[in-house]
């Protein structure tokens, strides 16, 4: 009787177990079969298809072992050869400023004086009197011929609203009279520290042209945007995000951001993993709470700390020990985070004491150099663990500063999209000898560095396709470089794809759970309308995203 109940127990389990492996047995709730399927997994490069249940991957492998795990309420898709990626992790955006972008004028692709009069007027028609104009992107690098705007441009179109519209980089803006008069700025304000106000050079008047530091004089004019602001920009972000096969994003934020980002987490609408760093000016709060980071759950973390050391090429900025090749006057700037001498450094180590990550900006090599000392020394004192630091752009770096982030273990988060786009003009402003480890791609991979991709939305597209593009060619924008800008610093589709994917998880300590292709991990698949591997580089561009899979679902089709 006892081996008969064993036997019949044994029965009923294989009945259960085949009920549910069999194709009626709705084992999985989407698959995708006869595909192309990149995992970015080495034990198993390559697939054809993917099993999905529960917002997880359940069995990556050929359509013919997948297919058995389509159930009757299994939501089937044929790929029919198309691409499958992981979804994109976009390792530095500014995330909220970027849907807020997409609502508000449009001057990025303004090639001219009157192309950026034009479009502030149009904008200053359909707005309230006393409405500010913001946001806008410009690249004065694009006109024709290249100047920087000034307050006369538009102040006879913008008599009634103020204007605070920045340079794409974030690190430079132009305001009008009505602005620089509701901020009090004159021709006697000064210059903060880590910043500057230019003037004309023969009456002494500001231009209207504010860097770094200086923003602040006007941006705290500015009214702060109400939560249904927000919330609609962060709706338009996201939408955009899913539109690039992006489902995750660490966001250099500010404290408030959490609050919008919440309110989407609680509604269940959020369609893209967020991982969001704070000001390190906050380090204090977060060492006083004995919070560790990353702190969160699989869709919203608070990712660690974001500093800066100095500012951007484009807005001469950007710190180096040599003069700035179109200005021998100007080395750069120290960001006003570094101010008073030795408080960067004091942060950075209160942070490390209390198990925080940091994330910090530094663009020129004189910026690049003082970071690593301040983190080498911090490492030699408080002792080798697994910090996973970042220095964000890490753009322009001596020979020997590219072998010391090797060897310090720091991730280089790089936005190659920069390479195509300021390999335009940076030649012009710091030289070509310079330019040999702008952007050192290559050399950082060849040592060992861990490259985390990014686009540093709104300063350049969201679309990670863009990015490897510039990755792999290194094609300037204005097509001047057909081999590629320095093209030894190009490097293989595989490791920028990876740089887009696995290595942006590694930067967040999420590699174990995404970032690859593989049974387990979560289901956050990207399908492209073309084989990537399979079209000369140049072809990339001519690529979309096809369908997005976030958690398990689809959340975006072409």
């Amino acid at each position: 009787m006892k081996g008969f109940r064993l036997i019949f127990s044994g029965l009923i389990i294989s009945v259960i177990l085949s009920c549910w492996l069999s194709p009626g047995g709705e084992m999985a709730d989407l698959v995708l079969l006869n595909g192309t399927v990149w995992t970015v997994n080495p034990s198993q490069p390559w697939a054809e298809a993917v099993a999905v249940k529960g917002g997880r991957i359940l069995e990556v492998g050929s359509s013919r072992t997948i297919k058995k795990l389509a159930g009757t309420r299994t939501e089937v898709v044929d790929l029919k050869g198309d691409l499958v990626l992981p979804g994109f992790i976009d390792s530095h955006t500014h995330f909220l400023d970027g849907g807020f972008s997409l609502l508000s004028i449009r001057l990025r692709d303004a090639r001219s004086r009157e192309d950026f009069i034009s479009r502030i007027r149009d904008k200053a028609k359909k707005m309230e009197k006393g409405e500010w104009i913001l946001n806008g992107n410009w690249d004065h690098q694009s006109f024709d011929p290249p100047e920087l705007p000034n307050r006369d441009w538009i102040d006879a179109v913008t008599p009634d609203n103020p204007v605070f519209v920045n340079r794409l980089d974030g690190h430079m803006a132009l305001a009008n009279s009505l602005a620089l008069r509701i901020a009090g700025v004159t021709k006697n304000t000064p210059s903060p520290a880590g910043g500057e106000i230019l003037k004309d050079s023969e009456t002494g008047e500001p231009t209207g042209i504010l860097k770094d530091a200086a923003l602040d004089l006007v941006a705290e004019n500015i009214p702060e945007p109400s939560l249904k602001a927000k919330l609609r920009a962060a709706e338009v972000a996201l939408r955009h995000a899913a539109e690039c096969g992006v489902t995750s994003v660490h966001d250099m934020a500010s404290a408030e951001n959490l609050e919008v980002y919440q309110e989407f987490l609680r509604n269940k609408k959020l369609t893209a993993r967020l991982y969001v760093y704070i000001p390190i000016t906050e380090v204090e709060v977060y060492s006083r709470l004995r919070l560790k980071t990353p702190f969160g759950n699989d869709f919203l973390k608070i990712g660690g700390l974001k500093g800066f050391v100095d500012g951007s090429l484009g807005s001469s900025t950007a710190l180096f020990f040599e003069p700035y090749a179109d200005d021998p006057d100007m080395t750069g700037l120290f960001h006003s985070q570094m101010y008073p001498q030795g408080i960067m450094e004091r942060r950075i180590m209160e942070a490390d004491r209390a198990g925080l990550q940091v994330a910090i900006h530094a663009i020129g090599d004189k910026a690049n150099h003082a970071l690593l000392d301040i983190m080498e020394k911090i490492i030699a004192r408080n002792g080798e663990r697994d910090r996973r630091w970042r220095i964000e752009h890490a753009q322009h770096l001596l020979p020997g500063d590219i072998e010391r982030i090797a060897r310090l273990g720091i991730i280089a988060s790089v936005q190659p999209y920069h390479a195509v786009d300021d390999g335009r003009w940076a030649e012009s402003k710091i030289g070509r000898e310079r330019c040999r480890t702008t952007y050192a791609f290559q050399s950082l991979l060849e040592r060992g560095t861990v490259l985390a991709c990014g686009s540093d939305w709104t300063v350049a597209p969201l679309d990670p396709l863009s990015g490897i593009y510039a990755a792999v060619t290194r094609r300037t924008l204005d097509g001047k470089n057909p081999e590629g800008w320095f093209p030894e610093q190009k490097i293989s589709l595989e490791e920028a794809v990876k740089g887009y994917t696995l290595n942006g998880a590694f930067a967040e300590f999420s590699e174990a759970y995404k970032g690859s292709i593989e049974a387990g991990k979560l289901a956050d698949l990207a399908v492209l309308t073309r084989n990537i591997f399979a079209v000369p580089p140049e072809e990339i561009l001519n690529t979309k995203v096809k369908m997005t899979i976030f958690n398990g679902e689809i959340v975006y089709r072409e």
